[in-house]
């Protein structure tokens, strides 16, 4: 039973072990703040840099990091710097104008270790290394005040 336990325990950070975007939802059309949390390094090594793909009909701004230098591209947004030791978790934040469409907007990241490197950018169910995916909602209908 002991070593159930351990293996459980051993376990349980790996179901959390990916780059995350919150929120999960946001209007269309919205300008909408985008956080990435980082929680692990790869493979026990640290995070030298973290690759933000920006998907067709984003436009995006990071937010600047103390320790870290961003570096844009037409379509990424490149934080290098840390390192972010594999024991502890960031977060990389992004203001983002998003498309006019509902729809589902996948974010691949790339994320480089001081050795190695983990592309988060597959969209197969249950994949080991999912890619981040905001679900962009219908824009809310205005209120008419009679």
């Amino acid at each position: 039973m002991k070593a159930l336990w351990i293996a459980a325990l051993l376990a349980a950070p790996l179901a959390h072990a990916h780059i995350t975007v919150a929120p999960a939802t946001a209007p269309a059309g919205a300008h909408q703040t985008l956080v990435f949390k980082v929680g692990h390094g790869c493979a026990g090594s640290a995070t030298t840099g973290i690759t933000v793909q920006l998907p067709e009909g984003v436009t995006a701004k990071p937010m600047p990091k103390p320790g870290w230098i961003i570096t844009l591209a037409p379509r990424e947004i490149n934080w290098r710097g840390g390192p972010l030791p594999d024991a502890y978790y960031d977060e990389f934040t992004l203001q983002a104008k998003l498309p006019e469409a509902p729809g589902r907007l996948v974010f691949k990241v790339g994320q480089q270790c001081e050795k190695g490197r983990v592309d988060w950018a597959d969209v197969a169910p249950e994949s080991k290394t999912p890619a981040p995916v905001l679900e962009v909602l219908p824009a809310a209908m205005p209120m008419h005040h009679h």
